[in-house]
């Protein structure tokens, strides 16, 4: 375990009393399949979710977001023409970024699109599976669709590459999820192995480092944070669920319910 899993509790704890005491507003151009699961997951944290596409209204969106979350599981030209736009207002107030590169090696747009926007763009914090991870260091990231093919801790050299090249924090995210950002390295263990049998609980994972940047000004304590969360959430909601219809509905309940024994009790991480 982490050499300090008392200091990180609290620090997880600090944040997670910052979201819901200062309701944040996470604004996220996410895609269709996984909207009303993420909006879900920020409000049972105690964030405050507005998902949108129209590039015409992100300035004056983000005049009042907390942080900004693109994510790229819809490809439509709508959805695409939104996230520059978006960014740059992000980049003007000052709100962090956290880019999920949904499907990056599946195809040539889903590859191009994240490296484009990350080639004039500084992000907070990148998210992905081991294959998205690759795929953005230029590794070899072989997907089923936008599914990984490979085991995060097969990532874990590239993704802290990436991390230091970009200048944020790198999440793979998987049975073990690895948090990177310069020097920095962890690996959080625990979950369900029911979560990946419940679609959008990795871009879940993505909404809650939104979430987590609005309250915390460091990259890589707002992602260990989110990932710890999800899972403490997890695996506390498989504890009561049957499958994954019940895993879901449990996991808000985790999420809306989530104190300070079930993170000092599940913490589960290794530097």
């Amino acid at each position: 375990m982490t050499n300090a899993p008392a200091a990180l509790a609290e620090n997880i704890l600090r944040d997670l009393a910052a979201i819901r005491a200062k309701n944040p507003v996470v604004l996220s151009i996410t895609n269709y399949v996984v909207t009303n699961t993420t909006a879900n997951a920020l409000l049972a944290i105690g964030a405050s979710p507005i998902m949108s596409h129209a590039a015409d209204e992100m300035a004056e969106l983000m005049a009042f977001s907390g942080a900004l979350v693109i994510n790229l599981g819809t490809v439509a030209p709508e959805y695409l023409a939104a996230m520059d736009p978006a960014w740059v207002a992000a980049d003007a107030a000052g709100v962090p970024v956290i880019l999920d590169p949904v499907g990056a090696g599946a195809s040539r747009l889903r590859t191009a699109t994240p490296l484009a926007l990350l080639a004039k763009n500084k992000a907070f914090i990148v998210r992905g599976n081991a294959s998205e991870i690759l795929t953005l260091a230029g590794s070899s990231g072989a997907t089923k669709g936008v599914d990984s093919t490979a085991k995060s801790d097969d990532a874990a050299t590239c993704a802290s590459s990436l991390a230091r090249l970009q200048g944020c924090a790198v999440v793979v995210s998987g049975e073990v999820d690895i948090v990177c950002a310069g020097q920095d390295k962890a690996r959080v263990l625990g979950g369900s192995a029911l979560m990946p049998r419940v679609t959008g609980l990795g871009c879940t994972a993505t909404a809650l480092c939104g979430a987590f940047a609005a309250v915390n000004p460091d990259p890589f304590e707002a992602a260990l944070g989110a990932c710890v969360v999800m899972k403490v959430a997890g695996e506390m909601a498989a504890e009561r669920a049957s499958g994954p219809g019940t895993l879901q509905l449990y996991f808000y309940d985790a999420l809306y319910a989530m104190g300070e024994g079930d993170i000092r009790q599940r913490l589960k991480v290794e530097s």
